[in-house]
């Protein structure tokens, strides 16, 4: 098994994407790149540890790859708007790619330079990529939040429709369960 670590915004959208992957192990909500050590929700959303929401994917490399997991990324938020994701703002949202090894960083810059070069957006891609420095599991009620609480007003309204788009896009690429 190896790891990736993304931060695109909200963990609790995020991670209901990732979670459908086949070939990803699990999914765990976090808070990484900042300067406080084990830092609560409440310190990383008053945006003054510098830590983004992020997602902890460990994934099985011959199930899916890497760059398989970049395209779910990109493709799956807007990197062109810093600091937020629709109505989500503030640094803990913010567009980054934490890499754990060379091959990472150099896949991650590669991607994210074909993207720039392709046009697809019309505003520059403002995704950071990063060494992971450190990360710390989000508390609990945050791990598998979408999968617990569907039924609440923001999954309803703000990660189904992301949840649902991810499906339509990545049909091929969902575990049997998601099909």
């Amino acid at each position: 098994m190896e790891l990736a670590t993304f931060g695109n915004g909200c963990f609790w959208c995020t991670e209901a994407v990732f979670q459908q992957l086949e070939g990803v192990e699990k999914v765990e909500s976090g808070y990484a790149g900042g300067h406080v050590e084990n830092p609560t929700y409440k310190q990383v959303c008053s945006a003054t540890t510098g830590h983004a929401e992020v997602l902890r994917i460990t994934y099985d490399p011959q199930e899916i790859s890497f760059e398989e997991l970049l395209e779910v990324f990109w493709e799956t938020h807007d990197p062109t708007t810093l600091n937020r994701q629709g109505n989500d703002v503030g640094p803990q949202y913010r567009s980054v790619i934490f890499y754990h090894n060379e091959e990472q960083r150099q896949l991650a810059e590669k991607y994210k330079q074909e993207l720039e070069a392709s046009g697809a957006f019309s505003d520059p891609i403002v995704t950071a990529i990063e060494p992971l420095t450190n990360y710390y599991p989000a508390e609990d009620y945050h791990q598998n939040y979408f999968l617990q609480n569907g039924f609440q007003p923001y999954c309803s309204f703000v990660v189904r429709p992301k949840v649902e788009k991810f499906r339509q896009v990545f049909t091929h690429k969902l575990k049997p369960g998601f099909k």
